[in-house]
This record gives C-alpha cells, structure tokens and sequence, in this order.
C-alpha cells in the first residue's frame, strides 16, 4: 500500500478550500458559501474522503524541509552546509526565512482544513449517514488541529488561537493566546477525538490503519500532559493505551520506514503520501538521499548528514543505527533490491561527515512497487509512533525523581531497548530516558522538542557540547571541530515577517483565550 486514495468529490472540497490549504499566509480565509450543495456527503465513504485531506497535501511544505530543518539541524542530530537552511543548525534564524515560512503556513492551512470540517460537515451530511459516521470524521479534524497547534505552540511558543477561519475574514488582526491556553485547546480537541474517533485494533490490514482513531488521540494527549509535566494524567493515559493493545511494537525497526510497512501496527498518525508528484509526494528522501543512485528518479541531495554527536551516541550493538545512518559498506537489501542491494560506498561523505541518511530513504521505483517518483516518494512521515507511548509512560512514572527501578517503567523502557537489540537497565533516570527518545526518534523531529521541555539551561548545555563539526579527508580523518552555545530564546522561533507585517499583533503580548 498503501496510501488513502483520493476521490473526485474531495478533490472537489479541496478546491473549495484550496487558498486555505496552498497559500502560506494563514489569514487568507475560504468562502463562506465555498460548499453550496445540500447533502453534499451522501455516503459514509464520501466523509472518509473528506478528512483525506487532513493527511496529505496540506502538510507538505511543513514536512519538505521546514520539520527536518527546525527539528534535526537545530537539535543537533543533523548538520548542513546549505543556505536556505544552515541558519537553524548554527542558531541564527530570523523572520525573513522562507523555510520557516513555509512551515508556518503550513500548520495553519492544516489548521483552516480542519476548521473547515469541524464546522461545515454537520451541515452538509445526508440523513442516511449516521451520526457516529459524522462524528468520527469531525473527530479526525479535531486531531490534526491540536497536532499543528502541538507544533506551533513548541515551535513559536504563543500564536492566535483560531476555531473559525470566517470569524475572521473582516478583521485579520488576530491577537496571540497564552501558551497554556493552546495547551488547553489542544486538550480539549483530543478530549473530542478519543470521544468520537472510532476505536480499532492496528493489525495486519494497514490500509485500515491509515487515519486516527480514539487510541491515537489518547497517546497524543499523554505526550501533550507530559510536556506540561502533568505526570499522573500523562501515566494513567499512557498505560490506557498500552492496555488496550491497540498498538504494538513492530518486530523489526528496520522495517518501520519501509513504504510497504506504511500504517503498521506501531504508527499512531502519520502523514499520508503518494507518488503523483511533488506536491503530494513525500520529498523526504530527495533530500536526504547521497546519490541519485539510491533514488533511482534524479534527486538525491545529501542536503543533511548525521552529526559527528549523532553518529557516536549509539551504543554498540544498537539495530536503529543502521536504519538511521548510512555509514561505508553497510548493505541494504531493500535499495535497488531488483541489483541484488546496495551497499554503501567508501567515500560516502554527505556534508563531510563521513556518513548520510538512512531514514526515510527507500530507494527506487522499483524498491516501492512503482510507487516512487522524483521528490515524491510514498512512504509516511510519522506524527507519532507507539514507541513514543512506552517512553511516556516511564518518564511519566519516573514524575521528575532522581531515577526508577518501577517494573512497568522499566518493562516500558526496557521493550524499546530490546527491540533494538540492546540489554535491559535495571533502574533508569531522566538523562537515560532523552538518550533513549533521541536514538528511537533520530530524525523523525523529536529530540529539539525533547530539549526544548527539559530544564533550559541543562538543555543549553546537552547543545554547547554537541560535535556538529566535520571531518577532514585525510586518513585518520581529523575532526573540525564545530559547536554552538545556543541562547536561552533560541528555544523557540521568531515569527514569519510576512505575516508580522500583516498581523502586527503576533509582537504583543499573548491574552487569555475566552473559551466557550
């Protein structure tokens, strides 16, 4: 598979609603009247093809460049050399930057899609859709707006809180909200979601795993409680979600980032891709890849390699290496499978650090059953994974203390650590629980968020002694060495200058938000 195909009547409401979701200015509103037609959604099927919409296309120019260049260059996992993105790696970043930019627009097209469905569906359903059919979709979109504020929130910090686009068409000066009053929307969207999603249990058919489901919005909210140090309801839905078994741990971690693996029993939500062009394609693997020979369709950058700081936090042993970095004479029997595989050449060196990307490379055509093209490869891009939830629940459990030997902290923790081939620790601590997220969730945009909830100036310390340097070509290579002492500030971005411009109010000070 596996990816949610698109029908006509969506792409009908995609054109509607297109100035919300392609425009990166995040004022721009839809037409009041933009669905005109009465009983639009005859059909059950016809509400499952709308929320399509919430998994796809509307998050691309957020995960082409702008997710990786916030997440892996600013917290260290990733280094580069270019231009449109080295400012997040050397922590010099401004407003004027398109990659941030377009991240920012972005989120608030998923933010104006979701909106859209949360407040036009209920209208325009058929009486013989049931109403738990309605629910479930506006549930969905409920999700994917507290997952793009989730991102706003720990990438800008305050922004507006916005329910309705149209309240808004007259009067685009829009004043930004507490940061916990978006954590008390996000809250109350998820509360929505694990209400009205329908459950499932993730099993083999991974088509049927492809959107959210009420489990999927209870992990989410733990990882939202925890952020907030709120430990005992971060613990109480984490162990909900383990007990329910909806999810689990896939056996091989390799095989998590394979396209055919799309929608596994351990993803949670993920962004949905297709190869019918840039656009609607993943360009993950354009960018990441260190040769067009991987890719088999022209692209193929080495615009990030792993850090020297990444490369030497495995432990030796650690399986997720391999599925991470690509290092010299590592063979991969999944890329150009139909040669016999590839192994990894002797002066790989993507941005001088002797090393490239794995994840999220999957190689040609071919590798992915057809289903690959230039800049628009079909695997997902993960939002969360069930891995996530097994160390919520320690860290949860662990609520801030020196350290644990709790049995099911350590079951949790030590289940990751196993999979990946590693021995089981008998008591851990925090320092030990953020190694372990940082290795799991190596570029999938996690570990700056990690850094960025901890103690800021513990944070700022993990950061200054970081190696992101490069290596020489002599042989032993030297190291040049490279570090950054973030500021305290640094932890959160400054606002697109296009949308300052527009919404000069994004520079005062946030107000409480008035809920209803």
């Amino acid at each position: 598979m596996k990816y949610i195909k698109y029908n006509k009547l969506f792409l009908l409401f995609l054109v509607f609603f297109s100035l919300v979701s392609c425009d990166d200015e995040f004022l721009e509103r839809p037409p009041e009247d933009g669905i005109a037609l009465d009983n639009f959604y005859s059909s059950e099927e016809e509400l499952v093809a709308n929320t399509n919409s919430l998994y796809g296309a509307v998050w691309f120019n957020f995960n082409t460049k702008a997710f990786w260049s916030i997440t892996e260059l600013s917290g260290g996992n990733a280094r580069t050399f270019s231009g449109d993105v080295v400012n997040f790696f050397n922590f010099s970043i401004t407003g004027d930057n398109t990659v941030l930019a377009d991240g920012w627009g972005s989120l608030w097209g998923v933010i104006a899609q979701s909106n859209a469905i949360i407040n036009f569906t209920e209208s325009r359903v058929s009486p013989s859709v049931s109403q738990e059919a309605v629910n479930n979709t506006i549930g969905e979109a409920h999700f994917m707006r507290a997952v793009a504020y989730f991102y706003l929130v720990r990438i800008w910090g305050s922004v507006p809180i916005i329910e309705n686009n149209l309240d808004y068409v007259y009067d685009p000066q829009i004043p930004k909200n507490r940061i916990e009053d978006i954590y008390e929307f996000i809250e109350r969207d998820l509360q929505f979601a694990i209400d009205n999603c329908y459950p499932k249990v993730r099993g083999g058919n991974y088509l049927a795993n492809a959107h959210v489901s009420s489990g999927s919005a209870k992990a989410l909210k733990a990882k939202v409680h925890l952020y907030q140090e709120e430990y005992d309801l971060a613990r109480q839905l984490s162990q909900e979600v383990i007990a329910s078994e909806e999810f689990q741990l896939l056996d091989d971690y390799n095989n998590l980032f394979l396209t055919e693996f799309n929608n596994n029993e351990e993803s949670i939500a993920a962004m949905q891709w297709t190869s019918q062009g840039y656009g609607v394609g993943n360009a993950m693997q354009a960018s990441f890849a260190i040769s067009s020979a991987i890719t088999g369709t022209g692209d193929g950058y080495g615009v990030i390699g792993p850090t020297i700081d990444l490369q030497e936090a495995y432990e030796d042993g650690d399986e997720r290496r391999k599925a991470t970095i690509m290092l010299a004479g590592d063979f991969y029997p999944n890329i150009r499978a139909a040669d016999g595989g590839y192994t990894v050449p002797d002066d790989i060196n993507a941005q001088n650090t002797k090393a490239g990307i794995k994840k999220y490379v999957v190689g040609t055509p071919a590798d992915n059953n057809g289903n690959s093209a230039t800049q628009a490869a079909s695997n997902n891009t993960y939002i969360m994974r069930y891995a996530d939830v097994l160390l919520i629940n320690a860290e949860a459990i662990l609520a801030g203390a020196a350290s644990t030997s709790d049995v099911q902290a350590l079951e949790s923790f030590n289940s990751v650590r196993l999979r990946a081939g590693l021995g089981s620790l008998p008591s851990i601590t925090l320092d030990d629980i953020l190694q372990e997220r940082r290795i799991e969730f190596a570029i999938e945009g996690d570990y700056w968020f990690d850094l960025g909830r901890i103690d800021r100036q513990k944070a700022i310390n993990i950061i200054s002694n970081q190696e992101r340097g490069t290596y020489s070509n002599e042989e032993p290579p030297e190291i040049f060495t490279e570090m950054y002492t973030p500021e305290a500030e640094d932890f959160l971005l400054p606002y697109p200058a296009t949308d300052v411009a527009l919404n000069p109010r994004l520079l005062e000070e946030p107000i409480p938000y008035e809920f209803n």
